[in-house]
């Protein structure tokens, strides 16, 4: 028997692929259909759908989310000999009880060969797979082209203000990429994106450039930043081309902008020397609050500082299922859709996951163990650990703006998707999970939250007892028999762009985790 090919993805999502298996791709669609379904997308729409989409992929390692490493190689060796023997016995009268969608995620691996296809770098997916022009690289690309233009303007003398003011079109810059970046922000953009677009009457398109919009944010931030440095360089050439009306203290401050404390230093040494006396004035503090790029710079200590006023160390209780991850219990509820951060230390790096909760009395975190830190919560569980009391909202989160909702999850991703079963949700979800050994992994607990549901409400697909399916076709077919408006899937990148790609080709809006999520 040839021996499966082992690969990672996000936090220690594992899979194991015979390499003329294509799992994640889904057969062309003749022309007719191919005609109808690709439609011109809005501005704000999602990333265009490349020839790509229809390719198998093989996953490496992510920083998303995640499946579960097995043992070894063996091991999974054993375990698709153990399946195939399964796979013969289960009888016909078995068969036709199950759903349609079940019976198609069980003989996906009946698929003929394919020739094996070298696999591709994850780079390639971000800068390729990902879309030329997907709404992250406009936002990016807008950003640059407006503060370009209004520096070659201003270069030029066809726009004084910004001649006069570089430094603050240099501030106001880093405050918009701050806010691009502040989860206490985002947490308020995002909850009233749910509460104002979140009612029936709103057209679908709306919810999805919105969704989209949110989801790309990281543009603006990435473009604001590369135009603030720019505005900073011009905002230092005229001052060092002014060196005789400026003191030698702005000029060093500002060649050497790079933190928070220098640039207050900046503010305040800028705005307290006069020129025509080649001084410092002693009203300081009334000639700062006339001063935009003063408010400005309060505005962003305010949100760089918020999230450091909320860490606490906190007791925890630290279950391993498995050698594979583990379980971090917190007291107090959480809403769905929501992630929290936490660290061994406040001044260490800090770790996001996704949270489970009921929304009453505790919530949870299952973390892969791949790390050096969530290899250590298996190996020597903490009593206590440092969080950041300020949870934030991803794109999770908006599930709550629409009215039918397919989540799909590999492994442990489907963490930040188990709360919308447990609490009450706007939304009608359905729920498709792909992991291997679910009670083995996993533990019974989570097992347990996915127990009960109809079948065509939660669909939960063991890997070790079924095989691997083809994750796309199972996709779509759930959303269709759903009737779901939109699609949001956690997996690792080539995994997540495929099922995406697979649904918008079929005419179904899609949502995954891009690489800068």
């Amino acid at each position: 028997m040839q021996r499966p090919i082992r690969f990672s993805s996000c936090r220690g999502v594992a899979f194991e692929v015979k390499p003329h298996e294509d799992h994640f791709a889904i057969k062309k669609s003749s022309v007719e259909d191919n005609k109808g379904s690709k439609k011109f997308l809005s501005w704000l729409g999602s990333s265009k759908v490349f020839s790509s989409s229809i390719h198998r992929s093989l996953s490496k390692t992510s920083s998303h989310y995640c499946d579960l490493d097995p043992d070894d190689e063996e091991d999974e060796e054993e375990d698709y000999d153990e399946v195939e023997v399964i796979q013969e016995e289960v009888d016909d009268e078995e068969k036709q009880k199950q759903s349609p969608i079940h019976l198609l995620a069980a003989s996906k691996r009946e698929q003929k060969p394919k020739a094996a296809r070298k696999p591709e770098s994850r780079l390639s997916v971000i800068l390729l797979d990902q879309g030329l022009f997907t709404v992250y690289k406009r936002l990016f690309f807008v950003c640059l082209a407006l503060n370009i233009t209004g520096l070659v303007l201003g270069a030029t003398g066809n726009f004084p203000y910004a001649r006069n003011r570089a430094a603050l079109f240099s501030i106001a810059n880093i405050f918009a990429l701050t806010l691009c970046r502040s989860e206490a922000f985002l947490r308020v953009v995002f909850w009233l994106a749910v509460k104002v677009l979140g009612r029936r009457w709103v057209p679908l398109f709306v919810k999805t450039a919105t969704t989209s919009l949110l989801q790309s944010l990281g543009g603006i931030h990435s473009g604001c930043g590369v135009s603030s440095i720019a505005w900073l360089v011009y905002a230092v050439v005229l001052t060092l081309k002014d060196r005789d009306n400026t003191s030698s203290e702005i000029i060093g401050v500002a060649s050497a902008i790079l933190a928070l404390g220098l640039l207050w230093a900046f503010i305040i040494l800028t705005i307290s020397y006069d020129p025509n006396t080649k001084s410092y004035s002693k009203d300081v503090g009334k000639r700062l609050i006339k001063q935009q790029e003063f408010w400005f710079t309060v505005a962003i200590t305010v949100l760089i500082i918020i999230p450091w006023l909320t860490v606490r160390r906190v007791p925890v209780k630290v279950s391993a299922p498995s050698g594979h991850a583990s379980m971090i219990k917190f007291v107090g509820g959480v809403k769905a859709g929501i992630l929290g951060r936490i660290s061994p230390s406040p001044f260490s790096e800090w770790h996001a996951f996704g949270i489970i909760s009921d929304g009453k009395k505790e919530h949870m975190m299952l973390a892969g163990a791949v790390g050096d830190f969530t290899k250590s919560l298996v190996s020597n569980p903490p009593s206590h650990l440092w969080v950041r009391q300020v949870h934030f909202a991803g794109l999770p989160y908006l599930v709550n703006m629409y009215n039918r909702v397919l989540l799909v999850a590999t492994g442990s991703g489907i963490c930040v998707f188990l709360s919308f079963l447990l609490q009450p949700c706007s939304a009608e979800v359905c729920l498709v999970w792909v992991a291997k050994g679910i009670e083995q992994n996993f533990g019974k607990e989570i097992k347990e939250m996915v127990s009960g549901y109809p079948k065509e409400k939660v669909i939960v697909h063991d890997t070790a007892v079924l095989g691997r399916p083809n994750v796309s076709q199972l996709s779509v077919e759930a959303a269709r028999t759903w009737g779901a408006e939109v699609v949001i899937v956690t997996s690792n990148p080539e995994g997540s762009r495929d099922v995406v790609n697979a649904c918008k080709a079929n005419g179904i809006p899609a949502f995954g985790p891009i690489w800068d999520s």
